[in-house]
């Protein structure tokens, strides 16, 4: 993978890449949102804990595939509220590599599937040819 966190020309970055260049199997992870195994939902109220249940989730899904948060190429992030912006960069931070960010792109939304839902979160992940792309 080829991460591109600013080339010359363009703005300045909070946490990810304006691209990443890659080759190999890739995975395409669903929107997650915030619900347990049980399907319920976590943090009502809370978008920090609502956003910790959903990379949780990604990295579920993800270790399914064969494939980690570092072999996240793209993020797309759908939020109900702006004002849950800081919450949603201190937990992606836990989660993402920040010298090797994924490309992101952000959207405030009306709604989600389930009005306790603030955030939802798909995922773009690439694993080279017989093995892990970040390694």
């Amino acid at each position: 993978m080829e991460h591109y966190v600013r080339p010359d020309g363009l703005p300045p970055v909070s946490g990810y890449s304006h691209a990443v260049a890659f080759r190999g199997r890739t995975v395409a992870v669903s929107g997650q949102v915030p619900a347990d195994r049980e399907g319920r939902v976590v943090g009502l109220g809370d978008p920090a804990a609502q956003v910790r249940q959903v990379f949780e989730n990604l990295t579920a899904v993800l270790a399914a595939a064969g494939a980690t948060m570092a072999d996240v190429v793209k993020l797309t992030v759908f939020l109900t509220d702006l004002a849950d912006l800081p919450a949603y960069r201190a937990v992606r931070d836990e989660y993402v590599t920040p010298d090797r960010p994924p490309a992101s792109s952000l959207v405030q939304v009306s709604g989600l599937v389930h009005p306790d839902f603030r955030v939802e979160i798909e995922a773009l992940a690439v694993l080279a040819e017989g093995g892990d792309a970040s390694r």
